[in-house]
C-alpha cells in the first residue's frame, strides 16, 4: 500500500487532477478554447449522459473514454473516480449543459477530491442562469439562484412562501410540464412582480417572455412552454400592493402560522410578518413581545 501524499502537496507525485468543464447549453459554438484543450488532454471524461456528451465530442473530433456520472450512481462512481485520480489520472467532469454542479451532480465528487488532497480546477463556460439573467431586463446587481423548486405543489408553495421576504431578483429552473403551475403559484404568493421566462436559450427556438407574472401566466395558458426553461422574477415594485393581511390577527399569531405553514424558523417568520405589515423587524419584535406580556397572567 502506498503512503498518502503529505498535506499541501495534493497528488503531487502522480499529477492527478479533476477539471470541472463548462459545456454549451445549446449552441455548440459556445465552448472555450481552454475547455476543448482540457477535454482533448483528459484521460477520461465523466458525464451525466454519455450519449449526449458524445455528440459534443464528435463535433470537435475528440476521442476519449467516457464514464457515466449521474445522481443515481454518484455514491459509488465518485469513489471509483477518486481512486483513478490518486493514481495520476486527469479527469474532466461535464454536465449535459452548462457548468457542472449547478443544479447537476458533482458535489460529492468535488468534496471527496478535496478530502483526498486532489486538485480541483474549474474551466468556466456557459451558464443558463447568467445568460438568461443578462437578457431578462430585470435588476441584476443582486440575485438569488434558487434552482429547481420542489415538484409537489404543497412543498413548492411553502418554498415560495419562504421567498416572499426576498427583495433580490429570483432565478429558478423549471420543467416545461410544471412551469405554468409554478408561475401561477408565484403570482399568488409573491404578488404580480415583473418577470421573464427565457426558454431554449442559445438554441434555434430561443425565446424570452417578458412582463408581469400575470401576463406570463396568461401566455402559458394560451401556448404551453417547451424546452429548457428558466424563470426570472424581479423584486417587488414600489407601487405593488402587499399580499392581503388579516388585520384582526395578532402579529405573534401570524408568526406562529408562518412557522407551521411555510416551515420557517422564528427569525424568518418574524421578518416575513414584519414585511407584510410594513414594519421594521425591530418594531415587529417589540410588538410581539408586547403582545406576549399583555397576555401574561398578573402573577407572571
Amino acid at each position: 500500500m502506498s503512503a498518502k501524499n503529505p498535506p499541501g502537496t495534493p497528488a503531487a507525485a502522480t499529477g492527478g487532477c479533476l477539471y470541472l468543464v463548462g459545456t454549451p447549453i445549446g449552441n455548440l459554438e459556445d465552448i472555450t478554447l481552454r475547455a476543448l484543450r482540457v477535454l482533448k488532454e483528459s484521460d477520461q471524461i465523466a458525464c451525466e449522459d454519455t450519449r449526449h456528451t458524445q455528440k459534443l465530442l464528435t463535433h470537435y473530433d475528440i476521442h476519449k473514454p467516457l464514464v457515466s456520472y449521474h445522481e443515481h450512481n454518484e455514491l459509488t462512481r465518485a469513489a471509483e473516480l477518486v481512486m483513478a485520480l490518486e493514481q495520476g489520472a486527469k479527469i474532466a467532469l461535464v454536465s449535459d449543459a452548462g457548468m457542472p454542479l449547478v443544479s447537476d451532480p458533482g458535489h460529492r465528487l468535488v468534496a471527496l477530491c478535496l478530502r483526498h488532497d486532489i486538485p480541483v480546477v474549474p474551466i468556466p463556460g456557459p451558464s443558463a442562469l447568467l445568460a438568461s439573467l443578462s437578457a431578462s431586463g430585470l435588476p441584476s446587481e443582486e440575485f438569488l439562484f434558487v434552482g429547481f423548486l420542489p415538484a409537489r405543489s404543497g412543498e413548492r408553495r411553502r418554498a415560495l412562501e419562504r421567498l416572499r421576504i426576498e427583495d433580490r431578483t429570483l432565478i429558478l429552473y423549471e420543467a416545461p410540464h410544471r412551469v405554468a403551475e409554478c408561475v401561477a403559484d408565484a403570482l399568488e404568493i409573491l404578488g404580480d412582480r415583473p418577470a421573464c421566462l427565457p426558454r431554449e436559450v442559445t438554441k434555434l427556438h430561443e425565446e424570452f417572455l417578458r412582463g408581469k407574472l400575470s401576463e406570463i401566466a396568461a401566455s402559458l395558458q394560451k401556448r404551453p412552454a417547451r424546452g429548457e426553461i428558466t424563470l426570472i422574477i424581479g423584486p417587488p415594485e414600489a407601487s405593488q400592493e402587499r399580499p392581503h393581511v388579516d388585520s384582526a390577527q395578532s402579529l405573534a399569531a401570524r408568526v406562529e402560522e408562518l412557522m407551521h405553514q411555510a416551515k420557517l424558523d422564528r427569525k424568518e417568520a418574524l421578518k416575513l410578518a414584519a414585511k407584510e405589515r410594513g414594519l421594521t423587524r425591530r418594531a415587529a419584535y417589540d410588538e410581539v413581545v408586547g403582545e406576549r406580556h399583555g397576555q401574561a397572567r398578573p402573577e407572571d
